[in-house]
């Protein structure tokens, strides 16, 4: 059993939020193990809680285009959730949630080491770009201990907010160059106290 499989199995065992009681299955993530690329979301919606799988609704597809415009499928990439159970309603994560789940998400990205970070929607971007907006800094990247952090709207943004889909999809073209910027990193360049934002 890979340490990623052996996280999923204590994840199922978490009931440290209300919300546990009322999914269907947890959504830890999926994807290749030895990602260059993780993508984070904020939580399980509702097709998501009855499959235990990740950005499978209509969100879901779309990401799937997005990737497939950089020549990407969802296997080469990890993809994961804030939160790893679905809020009742599709309501936003509570605080608190929040917080109960960031130490699985952090294992994650530990188990992965992913060399770029890209964060969906504004709850995963307020976790590696505390006290930004989203619309000032979508499509800005920072570079923080060994990898690019990169902030992107949510894909279902786009689906309710049509003016965003091109913003989205420009976004989105940036990742390759970032990705091999990330690759060419020296190790001086990846100092953790280098925390520059830059734009591509």
């Amino acid at each position: 059993m890979s340490p990623l499989s052996e996280l999923y199995e204590e994840i199922a065992l978490c009931q440290q939020c209300e919300i546990a009681k009322y999914r269907t299955k947890i959504v830890p993530g999926e994807g290749a193990e030895d990602a260059d690329i993780m993508f984070i979301g904020e939580a399980p919606g509702w097709h998501e809680d009855q499959q235990g799988r990740p950005f499978v609704g209509p969100a879901g597809q779309y990401l799937d285009q997005l990737l497939a415009s950089i020549n990407l499928k969802r296997e080469q990439v990890y993809i994961a959730n804030v939160i790893k159970c679905r809020p009742q309603g599709n309501r936003d994560p509570l605080p608190t949630e929040i917080r109960n789940c960031r130490k699985w998400l952090e294992r994650q990205i530990e188990l992965i080491r992913p060399k770029m970070i890209v964060t969906l929607g504004r709850y995963s971007m307020a976790m590696f770009f505390p006290g930004k907006s989203i619309s000032k800094i979508h499509g800005t990247a920072q570079k923080q201990d060994n990898a690019i952090y990169y902030a992107m709207y949510h894909p279902a943004a786009a689906l309710h907010q049509q003016s965003l889909r091109q913003t989205i999809e420009t976004d989105m073209h940036k990742i390759p160059s970032l990705l091999a910027q990330a690759e060419s990193m020296t190790e001086a360049e990846q100092q953790p106290q280098q925390l520059n934002m830059f734009e591509v």
